[in-house]
């Protein structure tokens, strides 16, 4: 009789495992779980390198490109009425740079002037550029009465338009005419005070205080009155007590 070898713990510990029993390796990971970001510096450096990549988009949002003329004879500050103007700019929008002149004005002036609005400033020569200014000066003999911006002139009768410097001047010798005649106006102005009708009981405060306490304020009131008041009279003197009847 013939008995079977009995196999050993180490054979059989070696035996390999089927497939169906094999797990995971373990190396393996799921496909849909993330990888959290570390924390430190490596959170850092991986916040770093995200803004860059959106940085280095060409297109990214908030990003002007410098704007590299063509012109050999370009200027990048164009002096006009006294103003440094932007030569990068639509002629248009440019010109609004200027002090009293707004975007109707201004395409105005290149009409009368007969200069592209949409072109840049920059490009213009300097001979246009003196034709913008001579048209802006020359408003008033086009525009109507309520579109200057100082119509119906008291002392030569007339309508101009002041724009740059002159508009300044011109609004410094007005509030001194005001002051002279002490109008209502003119005292405003000299006091600092709002000039329009605005409301100062809460704004416009430009007096020492920069509030008023009530508290303090009535006690102080109080002690003033209690030492303006007179002493009280003193009290009269006893009356004399009667004499003795005589018998």
């Amino acid at each position: 009789m013939t008995v079977a070898p009995k196999e050993s713990k180490e054979t059989s510990a070696e035996a390999p495992a089927t497939a169906a029993d094999a797990g995971p390796e373990p190396g393996a990971e799921k496909a849909g779980r993330k990888e959290k970001p570390g924390k430190g510096r490596e959170a850092k450096e991986g916040k770093e390198a995200k803004e860059a990549k959106g940085k280095s988009k060409p297109g990214a949002p908030g990003k002007t490109t410098k704007v590299i003329p063509d012109n050999p004879n370009f200027r990048y500050i164009v002096r006009l009425a006294n103003t440094d103007l932007d030569g990068t700019r639509p002629t248009a929008l440019a010109l609004t740079g200027v002090r009293g002149v707004g975007l109707r004005i201004a395409e105005v002036a290149c009409r009368l002037a007969k200069v592209n609005a949409s072109e840049m400033i920059g490009n213009l020569p300097e001979s246009t550029v003196d034709g913008l200014e001579s048209a802006l000066g020359s408003l008033s003999t086009v525009l109507p009465p309520w579109m200057v911006n100082h119509p119906n002139e008291p002392v030569a009768g007339e309508s101009p338009y002041y724009f740059g410097p002159d508009l300044e001047t011109r609004r410094r010798d007005d509030i001194n005419v005001m002051k002279m005649i002490r109008s209502y106006r003119g005292v405003r102005h000299e006091r600092g005070q709002k000039v329009r009708g605005q409301r100062t009981r809460s704004n416009g405060r430009t007096g020492m205080a920069a509030g008023v306490i009530k508290k303090a304020a009535k006690e102080a009131a109080a002690a003033a009155g209690k030492e303006e008041a007179p002493a009280a009279p003193a009290k009269e003197a006893a009356a004399p007590a009667p004499a003795a009847k005589k018998e």
